[in-house]
């Protein structure tokens, strides 16, 4: 079995890999791969890659069996570019957007995300997000800088009313993760979903958050994009929070009214909000929300962690355990859902 690794691994990663399964071929070059800027960056610079190389790349696509990420170059193309290629494990968990956008969503290959594995860092990072605005951190800096010591009161995060739109392995985290800490917290999933929430935390869907939003003092995004939640926080449901409400997006830019957003902190009507993604990214130097004091930005950052690596490689395994003993893999791209 020929298995591609189509973007840079540590080698004690790929030597896991290799060893998994005494018939395994591990088809990897460093050299022909993105380069990585930071740990676990799937996608740096790409290199210049001379006739030689090239000739390697194709060669390397067209024999391989399963992949570890997609090609780099021309992922539209993988249907021809690798006639014996039946399954791509991605390294991220939302690829909805790049799956319709390419075409790969109509092809007949499988595809597994990366779901699940960011949970953790993607929660930990939504609670310093309510915990920027809840605890009066851009105040405490201004003060800071000012050199004033003067006693104030801030708010306790335990208690608040917490949304978490979208319930999938990382919303699900971020739901646990407020349960946790005592927030009163609103699970947010599709019509009919079922899942499993800790007791205590109530469950609503996406037709009802109209009556949620207004009594939400913390909103997290956590849904993946896709048709049904591109603007799915629109202008008018930005104003349904109350004031000085805090808001959270781990999802996608796209999700949320970037425009009204804007509005609403800079207005003050809202407390701050804490931003992983953005409408276009990277965020152009001219957006508003640079100056905006209230405001954490996070430059699609918040799920990378030093581990991460380690945590691919090992959904990749077990997944790849699954794939040859015929049993069903874990985070099986639906292209019905998107996600």
């Amino acid at each position: 079995m020929r298995i591609l690794i189509a973007s840079h691994l540590e080698p004690e990663h790929v030597e896991a890999i290799a060893a998994s399964h005494p018939d395994v071929e591990v088809l990897y070059d460093p050299a022909l791969v993105a380069v990585p800027q930071y740990v676990a960056d799937h996608r740096g610079p790409t290199p210049e890659l001379s006739a030689t190389d090239q000739w390697r790349w194709e060669d390397m696509l067209a024999r391989a069996e399963v992949a570890f990420d997609f090609d780099w170059q021309d992922p539209a193309a993988l249907p021809q570019r690798a006639p014996n290629l039946r399954w791509i494990q991605a390294t991220s968990a939302g690829i909805g957007a790049f799956m319709r956008s390419t075409g790969l969503d109509r092809s007949d290959l499988t595809v597994t995300t990366a779901g699940g594995v960011h949970a953790v860092p993607l929660a930990e990072f939504a609670l310093t997000g309510a915990l920027f605005v809840a605890k009066g951190l851009p105040d405490l800096q201004r003060r800071k800088r000012e050199r004033r010591f003067e006693r104030f009161t801030t708010r306790q995060l335990a208690g608040m009313r917490v949304t978490v739109v979208g319930v999938g392995g990382m919303g699900a985290n971020v739901v646990r993760t407020f349960d946790a800490i005592g927030a009163r917290v609103t699970a947010v999933g599709r019509v009919g979903g079922s899942y499993e929430l800790p007791e205590g935390v109530e469950l609503s869907d996406v037709e009802r958050l109209d009556e949620v939003l207004p009594g939400t003092d913390v909103l997290v995004l956590c849904t993946a994009l896709t048709p049904e939640t591109e603007g799915l926080i629109s202008a008018e449901r930005i104003a349904l929070l109350p004031e000085h409400a805090a808001v959270v997006n781990l999802a996608r830019g796209q999700v949320i009214d970037e425009d009204a957003l804007i509005e609403a902190l800079r207005s003050g009507r809202l407390g701050g909000a804490a931003l992983d993604v953005f409408r276009e990214e990277p965020l152009p130097a001219d957006s508003p929300l640079w100056d905006l004091e209230n405001v954490l930005i996070s430059p699609h950052s918040a799920s990378t962690v030093e581990s991460e690596n380690a945590t691919l490689t090992a959904l990749f395994l077990d997944n790849l355990a699954r794939y040859r003993e015929g049993r069903p893999l874990l985070n099986r791209y639906d292209t019905v859902r998107g996600y």
